[in-house]
């Protein structure tokens, strides 16, 4: 049995939401853990990802005028970065690179197809005239020359393996609509090569292949689609030069006749295969089970895609639309009962566990759990009618509720929602809980959006803070309530949803910064995070503070500059108030608590209009001193932005702003009281610098003598 489970967008493709992916994608390698993978474009850029995170962690770039022209891959032996650009140019980089000009560099003799990165060995790399060399042989000699095997053939695929210790690499080949098949072994040192048996009216679209037992199987995906598999051993006993490799039909997808294009397969297991394209009038992603021919499951992408396909770690990675997807899918044993979905054993109830709850329409969900309810009948048949009686009064309410619940969504009042809504939330956990609870969710956002009276707002609020919820599993959520301007509801995702897009982050900032604070005091604002560190009660009153610990003086400044400012500007600059009101400061510190790209946050922060960004820098001026009181530089309170982050946000908005805020005559006073207040901390670190040496030595000194009697003693410091 196999299917696919809930799908996410990794990143955007189009020139406004991708990283330089405007040409698109031409390949996504695996990246130094299973947790992150590479991405390289058609064009200039390559972008290391954290899939569960859905945010970049690196992006690198060659010159203008250089194309990357294989794909950039990890040597999981001393993790670095390998890249090839203008066919010959190699290139090896670390994370903490930056600029791909200063790092190393080899320029080679001969063009290269591609690089294959093995777990346990070293990166091998395949020029397009069907030479081979390790990566550590290349580098001793970049220049050497390489041999052309291949003149007149073009290379279609490669793919390496580890066999025991000894790599293999496979390639194949085409010319003149005859395919060749190449086995590289590099212990021996022997190149074998094969003739694909040709398939009237028929050409090779795809192909995957994976070694056991010193067998490879090769997976040939063909126009017609079908699926074939080509046994080669790497023994070879006949000394034929060119040996006629034999095909056996594995699968095949749709009827006679029909032709595939841009079409692409991964094997999953020995018994499954995806494949990803234009099977019928439209493209999908569908996983099929080769041992008994069976469609196990299916996924219509109308947006289309472009027929590329990769399998990481049971997740899927295409193209779709103008965004990279990730599908998460699950196969398991196969049987004859799972293929045609008639399988009864004790994980039957966990089937649901695996649906897109997003993709199933209302009646679609109460059939798949009406289906189950039967399965789950079914499988009790041994037991009495009367404890099979029991076992339907146990069941039947606990599965008709949810799709009960979500027709009645559609249509009921908001009284008897909410009474069913509770009844869900009471009953104890089930296995696919969070998956329900995230379709019960889209189904109520789409009420919402159909019927505007609609908007179960103290529900929703309680599911989320409540329950493990996340953007990917409500995605529309968070549009209705910026919509509806519900402001707490927008805090409570922005502090506990992990994944929000840097679109919305800017969103909602500036729905935050737009709304007055005399709407935001009639509003239910969460006001743990400032309580601490603000006057609630008296915002525009005097508040006494600390005395300053971190050597801020501001008389000590008062000759560093030209401009003369009014007693009261001066302690408006210097952060001594909080510029907005104590609701308003607790919507910007879940803004500032948000997860961000710079890279995908800094041009919608470029959209900010003037006033609330001078509006937003005075805010963050303010913590930043309120912060700096201390030695600790910790605001008080639950969920108070931290240094980092208040520092991060401030250079992020003069980044983007910089040009506006020196032309603004009322941000003049603002940035100069604020270089004023970091260039005293510059001073005051520098000089604790001068004494770091002092007062290692008096530590050190009370290590050595820990006198217990009563003592004084006189330290010279020198």
């Amino acid at each position: 049995m196999a299917a696919l489970c809930e799908g996410f967008t990794l990143c955007g493709l189009g020139p406004s939401g991708g990283v330089g992916l405007g040409a698109g994608v031409l390949a996504l390698e695996p990246g130094p853990d299973s947790d992150h993978v590479l991405l390289t474009d058609r064009g200039r850029t390559a972008t290391l990802f954290k899939v569960s995170d859905q945010k970049p962690l690196g992006c690198w770039s060659v010159k203008h005028g250089q194309i990357i022209t294989c794909p950039v891959v990890c040597n999981f032996e001393t993790h670095e970065y390998i890249a090839v650009h203008d066919d010959k140019v190699l290139r090896i980089w670390k994370d903490e690179d930056v600029n791909l000009d200063k790092v190393f560099k080899a320029t080679l003799s001969a063009d290269v197809y591609r690089i294959h990165s093995l777990p346990h060995g070293e990166p091998l790399v395949l020029f397009k005239g069907g030479g081979v060399r390790t990566l550590d042989v290349l580098l001793e000699a970049p220049q050497q020359e390489i041999e052309n095997f291949i003149s007149d053939e073009v290379i279609k695929w490669s793919e390496a393996f580890l066999e025991g210790q000894e790599p293999i690499l496979i390639f194949a080949t085409e010319k003149d609509g005859d395919y060749f098949i190449y086995v590289q072994k590099f212990k021996l040192n022997i190149l074998h090569k094969y003739k694909l048996e040709q398939q009237e009216l028929s050409n090779p679209l795809s192909f995957t292949a994976y070694i056991k037992n010193q067998i490879i199987t090769l997976l040939c995906l063909y126009s017609n689609g079908s699926v074939y598999k080509v046994l080669i051993p790497l023994q070879r006993h006949s000394e034929e030069e060119e040996q006629i490799l034999s095909k056996s039909l594995l699968l095949k997808l749709l009827v006679s006749g029909s032709v595939l294009k841009g079409t692409s397969f991964a094997v999953l297991d020995k018994d499954h295969v995806a494949v990803l394209g234009s099977l019928t009038a439209f493209e999908c992603l569908t996983i099929w089970n080769t041992k008994f021919q069976t469609l196990q499951t299916s996924k219509e992408l109308p947006l289309g895609t472009s027929g590329q396909l990769w399998c990481y770690g049971e997740k899927f990675f295409f193209t779709h639309g103008k965004v990279l997807t990730v599908i998460i899918y699950k196969c398991e044993t196969s049987s004859l009962a799972a293929a045609v979905g008639k399988l009864k054993d004790s994980q039957t109830s966990d089937v649901s566990s695996f649906i897109n709850w997003n993709a199933l329409s209302d009646e679609e969900l109460v059939d798949s759990l009406q289906s189950q309810q039967s399965v789950a009948l079914k499988s009790e048949s041994k037991m009495t009618l009367r404890s099979r009686r029991n076992s339907v009064a146990k069941v039947q309410p606990d599965t008709l509720t949810v799709g009960q619940l979500l027709l009645d969504i559609k249509d009921s009042s908001s009284a008897a929602i909410e009474d069913e809504l509770k009844q869900l939330l009471s009953k104890p956990q089930m296995p696919d809980f969070q998956a329900t609870i995230g379709c019960v969710i889209t189904a109520l956002i789409n009420r919402c959006k159909t019927d505007p009276v609609f908007y179960p707002r103290n529900f929703l609020v309680q599911l989320i803070q409540k329950r493990g919820l996340s953007y990917s599993l409500c995605p529309d959520l968070m549009a209705v309530a910026l919509e509806k301007k519900d402001v707490h509801l927008l805090q409570i995702c922005l502090q506990r949803f992990p994944d929000i897009p840097e679109e919305i982050t800017y969103a909602c900032l500036k729905v935050f910064l737009s709304i007055s604070d005399d709407y935001l005091e009639r509003t239910d604002v969460n006001l743990e995070s400032v309580i601490c560190y603000i006057d609630i009660e008296s915002n525009n009153k005097e508040v006494k503070t600390e005395i300053v610990e971190n050597g801020f003086n501001a008389e000590l400044e008062e000759d560093s500059c030209d401009i003369i400012f009014t007693k009261e500007t001066h302690v408006k600059n210097d952060g001594e108030f909080c510029p907005v009101g104590p609701q308003k400061a607790a919507l910007l510190n879940a803004v500032l608590h948000s997860a961000y790209s710079e890279t995908f946050l800094l041009p919608h922060l470029k959209d900010l209009p003037a006033q609330q960004a001078v509006l937003f820098l005075r805010y963050l001026h303010y913590l930043y001193v309120k912060s700096s009181e201390k030695i600790t530089t910790t605001l008080p309170g639950v969920l108070s932005p931290t240094i980092n982050q208040i520092m991060d946000w401030m250079c992020l908005l003069l980044d983007a702003h910089f040009t506006v805020m020196v032309m603004l005559p009322e941000a003049k006073g603002l940035l100069s009281s604020l270089h004023k207040f970091v260039r005293a901390q510059v001073r005051f670190y520098s000089e604790l610098n001068k004494i770091e040496g002092s007062l290692q030595e008096l530590q050190r000194l009370k290590r050595q003598k820990d006198s217990q009697t009563y003592s004084i003693e006189v330290l010279e410091l020198i």
